[in-house]
């Protein structure tokens, strides 16, 4: 590989993507966030890259994009909400397709809750076969990196041209839980499961911290970038391969 591998970095947070890529080797050349909280961070991290402050007004296209990255809004298909899917308006998969397809990475990772698995995640497979990728989705806990909370979340991990994902490159993460279409079609089921893990109690508390609100939503938004940073180092690992055949 030649040239540093890019990164696309879509509904941003606070960068927990662009860290995982950094450390993975990957240059991030572009976010996309609308909270002004979480772009004040994104620009004071990553001054030199610029960041677009709503998808519905993102275009791609123009420059090479190795790595495409998002966790697109979870409400629609969290637990704790109503659970109304692609009729919730903060359902921005759509977008995030269109910038796919405008954009055409080699790779993409989407991140989601686990409620997605059972409501929308058919159509995420079914949207990135369309347009010509490979497409494996692993269900991960930030326990499996050692973090001491659960947190599971679906990371859809996509290819446009399979390489890697033939060879078994979803292997290379340890301890996760795999989850496929079932095999009469229609919805998905596990194939391995995680050993129970206890969390422990985590009182929180506040005492005059400035902007308390926008980081512990920003917290609560964010993705674990050590478990990120596993899948991508995969992917750079079977980019590597391929360039060396």
């Amino acid at each position: 590989m030649n040239e540093q591998p890019t990164h696309l970095d879509l509904f941003s947070g606070i960068g927990g993507f662009a860290l995982a890529a950094g450390w993975a080797g990957f240059r991030t050349i572009g976010f996309c966030e609308i909270e002004p909280y979480c772009q004040a961070v994104l620009k004071k991290h990553w001054p030199e890259v610029p960041v677009c402050s709503d998808i519905r007004e993102m275009r791609g296209g123009g420059q090479r994009i190795d790595l495409l990255t998002g966790g697109f809004p979870c409400q629609p298909f969290s637990y704790c909400g109503k659970r109304r899917g692609k009729n919730d308006n903060r359902n921005l998969w759509p977008e995030m397709l269109r910038i796919i397809k405008e954009q055409r990475p080699a790779w993409v990772i989407g991140e989601n809750v686990a409620g997605i698995i059972n409501m929308e995640l058919d159509q995420v497979h079914s949207d990135l076969e369309s347009e010509g990728y490979s497409v494996q989705t692993l269900l991960i806990p930030a326990c499996a990196v050692g973090a001491i909370h659960r947190r599971n979340r679906a990371w859809i991990i996509a290819n446009n041209n399979n390489i890697g994902m033939e060879r078994g490159g979803e292997a290379k993460i340890f301890g996760v839980k795999k989850i496929q279409r079932n095999k009469n079609g229609g919805g998905f089921k596990e194939l391995c499961g995680m050993p129970p893990i206890s969390t422990p109690r985590i009182f929180r508390a506040c005492d005059g911290v400035p902007g308390w609100v926008d980081r512990l939503k920003g917290l609560g938004n964010a993705i674990v970038p050590q478990v990120a940073y596993q899948i991508i180092k995969g992917i750079k690992e079977v980019m590597e391969q391929s360039d060396e055949n």
